[in-house]
């Protein structure tokens, strides 16, 4: 599911595990399997729930902490997941584990120790090659938010290299090709990755491009391809979507949806980055009083994340808090915003959600 972004897969995952469990309710690996299951729908306060049950189980079971530190950090509780993570990697320290402390680390606002981390998670090695390559992207996405663009594409080609076709290391390479003004190249990767996965990410980040290179036929061509995936999500009953939410609000579309959906958003889950969603939309929504009072819980964590302070900025300064505004310009010079703003000729660039 996670190679394709095809969640049939998790729907006949779940079919196969909930039929072993009708049959044999202490199931151990089925009852694992779950948790992770319902992890991917964004189940998080039930994702951490059977992960306590399941310690009952097996108190020392690496993956129950590994998963209700993941429930635990979407539903903003960090403290908790800081321990679950700890707990995890003392137990188990391995890919999955250090990956997870890589992301917290990050998330905690400690950028050199996240890269340390993140090394030692690909270190470490997996049997399967998709989860070395998702650890090379993560560990690009951390270079770039660092202003490291350069090592940030080699990162990238090494999950390339690792998991061949693998679609979000040829994003990674376009974001950081963008970067450096490499706006050629960058197309072709992102159309390389879009070719596997026709992500809401990889269209959005085309429109800019070709937008760019004054190529407006192709471009009108993405848009039209991100209203037809909303039109869709919305016919299945999605109401909540924050990438799409700052897609439309990074481009002025539809600035009512995405604050429909950056809202509905927080019934799911209470993390930084669904806060930053929500004052990125009221902002674009011009309730810049209401984006003034939601930006600060998107910035509790002091995490290093350069999207986050340039909407700071903006929401800082549209309701007239100048100095604070300018503070927050620094935490986001010579590092990587969004393609939406380099190529329109703002300040440099952008990485928004990670796993």
């Amino acid at each position: 599911m996670r190679e394709t972004t095809d969640f049939s897969y998790l729907d006949r995952a779940a079919q196969i595990v909930g039929n072993v469990i009708s049959a044999d309710s202490q199931n151990y690996e089925a009852l694992r399997l779950r948790s992770e299951i319902e992890l991917e729908r964004h189940h998080f306060k039930q994702v951490a729930e059977y992960s306590r049950q399941l310690m009952n189980i097996s108190p020392n079971g690496p993956w129950n902490w590994g998963t209700l530190g993941d429930a635990l950090v979407e539903m903003g509780d960090y403290d908790g997941a800081a321990e679950a993570y700890q707990k995890m990697v003392v137990l188990r320290p391995d890919l999955a584990s250090y990956n997870r402390a890589a992301w917290f680390r990050f998330l905690s606002g400690d950028m050199p120790g996240a890269i340390d981390i993140m090394k030692k998670a690909i270190g470490a090695g997996n049997p399967q090659s998709e989860n070395t390559a998702w650890c090379w992207v993560e560990l690009g996405h951390l270079y770039l938010k660092n202003g490291q663009a350069d090592e940030a594409e080699t990162a990238y080609a090494e999950a390339v290299r690792a998991f061949p076709g693998y679609h979000p290391g040829y994003a990674g390479m376009g974001r950081a090709q963008a970067a450096k003004g490499q706006f050629k190249a960058a197309i072709a990767s992102f159309e390389r990755a879009q070719s596997a996965t026709p992500m809401p990410d990889y269209a959005a980040a085309l429109f800019d491009l070709y937008m760019h290179q004054k190529d407006a036929k192709n471009a009108h061509k993405q848009a039209e391809m991100l209203d037809v995936i909303d039109k869709i999500n919305k016919n299945s009953g999605e109401v909540t979507n924050r990438n799409v939410a700052l897609i439309f609000a990074d481009h002025d579309w539809h600035v009512d949806r995405a604050l429909e959906l950056a809202t509905a958003e927080l019934d799911v889950r209470k993390d930084i980055y669904s806060y930053d969603a929500l004052a990125w939309a009221l902002y674009k929504n011009k309730k810049f009083a209401e984006a003034d009072q939601a930006m600060p819980k998107a910035l509790i964590m002091g995490t290093p994340e350069p999207v986050f302070y340039y909407h700071a900025e903006q929401i800082a300064l549209a309701v007239g808090k100048t100095k604070e505004a300018e503070e927050y310009r620094k935490h986001y010079a010579n590092r990587f915003i969004s393609i939406a703003v380099s190529s329109h000729g703002g300040p440099e660039l952008e990485r928004r959600a990670a796993k």
